[in-house]
């Protein structure tokens, strides 16, 4: 009996210790992935394999329960104590990602990292980018159906850009958060890509994706569709605010009323639903026709 009261002072000692480090004790074991590239967020979560993301970085905005997770900062501006308190097992990347210095803290501190396909500009490259994630994660089947489903998509909207008359000129237009500054998706960039798969063409060029541009610029484009961003459209609230900025009033686009809404996100990268994005892309710049 005595000894038996001995002990207990050394029970109590011990559960206080485990309640002391009890965070800790919860993640013992447990894979904690922060990923840090926009399109394999999305492909994760479409092959239904997300349960061990922890943190993303802020350019992931797809599919919208994706918001629910903490963020570690912009891809290119990251934090390695954001990353850090994330207590990670392993960092997803697609090596664009920086500044250098935070990636060399994080392999200092021996953190496991691991990129797939990090160059995604065509078809192929996509469904490539869908099988390596889907063999990571023993999600094989479900990757096999998004490529399916995929390459259906796409065979269907170039099917029918064989059949438009017209080849529209499209200004897509992200209206920046600083100075009202318009930032246009150039003909170097990846939905210049799926603008061409839709049978349209953007006719502002560059070295860039999206460089800054003139009022005049936009005014000399004369686009026949202005697509603007989900941030800018709904900071202007309507078609008539967007009607009234300076080089768009007087377009072809805003004299027919073809300017239309789009997620960002929709366009910048290729992923799982490109192919319906390139289809509902093909309502919008061809509004005038059926097919």
């Amino acid at each position: 009996m005595r000894n038996r009261y001995l002990l207990l002072p050394a029970v109590m000692l011990m559960i206080c210790a485990c309640g002391r480090f009890g965070n800790k004790d919860q993640h013992a074991g447990r894979t904690r992935i922060v990923c840090l590239a926009k399109q394999y967020n999305e492909v994760i979560y479409a092959l239904g394999a997300e349960k061990d993301l922890v943190a993303v970085d802020l350019s992931s905005t797809y599919p919208p329960a994706i918001k629910a997770l903490p963020t570690v900062g912009y891809h290119r501006a990251l934090s390695a104590e954001g990353i850090i308190s994330q207590e990670p097992t392993l960092v997803i990347h697609d090596n664009n990602v920086g500044p250098e210095q935070v990636m060399q803290q994080l392999e200092k501190m021996k953190i496991p990292m691991k990129t797939f396909v990090d160059s995604v500009f065509t078809i192929e490259q996509d469904k490539k980018m869908i099988t390596a994630l889907g063999a990571y994660f023993g999600k094989e089947h479900q990757a096999d159906s998004l490529c399916r489903i995929l390459d259906t998509q796409m065979k269907e909207a170039l099917t029918n850009s064989k059949h438009y008359t017209d080849t529209p000129r499209v200004v897509i237009i992200h209206f920046g958060r600083a100075m009202n500054i318009y930032l246009a998706v150039t003909q170097q960039s990846t939905a210049a890509k799926m603008i061409g798969w839709a049978g349209g063409v953007i006719p502002i060029g560059g070295t860039k994706g999206m460089q800054q541009v003139s009022a005049e610029l936009i005014a000399q484009a004369d686009p026949d569709v202005i697509l603007l961003t989900d941030f800018g459209y709904d900071r202007l609230g309507s078609i008539e605010k967007i009607k009234e900025l300076p080089g768009v009033s007087g377009t072809k686009a805003a004299r027919s009323n073809h300017i239309y809404r789009v997620e960002e996100h929709d366009l910048i990268y290729l992923g799982p639903r490109t192919g319906n994005n390139v289809l509902a892309l093909q309502k919008l710049i061809h509004a005038k026709q059926a097919i």
